[in-house]
């Protein structure tokens, strides 16, 4: 087996999955998809092998790491506070990232 197409190969199945569950893949970056719910969008951020979720209601990013978690043996580190060398800070009270 080629171990350099491995992660071409992870990518074909993490889009065909994404896609199956209605992300739109962003026509501008292949790694960047997002769905759009009633009242909310659900943006996911693929860099590599980690992904960044945000969205407005916190049970539509649980309901994505769910179907996430199902398909792919995942972490969750959502105490990392850096991604790409940008810092991630949160202000619950407006609501912003």
């Amino acid at each position: 087996m080629d171990l350099s197409s491995l992660p071409r190969q992870w990518y074909k199945r993490f889009d065909s999955f994404r896609i199956k569950a209605y992300f739109t893949r962003y026509e501008y970056d292949s790694c960047v998809y997002f769905k759009q719910n009633y009242d909310d969008s659900i943006y996911l951020l693929l860099y590599v092998d980690d992904m960044l979720i945000a969205a407005k209601n916190k049970s539509h990013i649980q309901k994505t790491k769910t179907q996430l978690k199902r398909e792919f043996d995942k972490k969750d580190l959502r105490e990392v506070k850096k991604i790409l060398s940008m810092e991630i800070t949160r202000d619950r009270g407006s609501f912003r990232l």
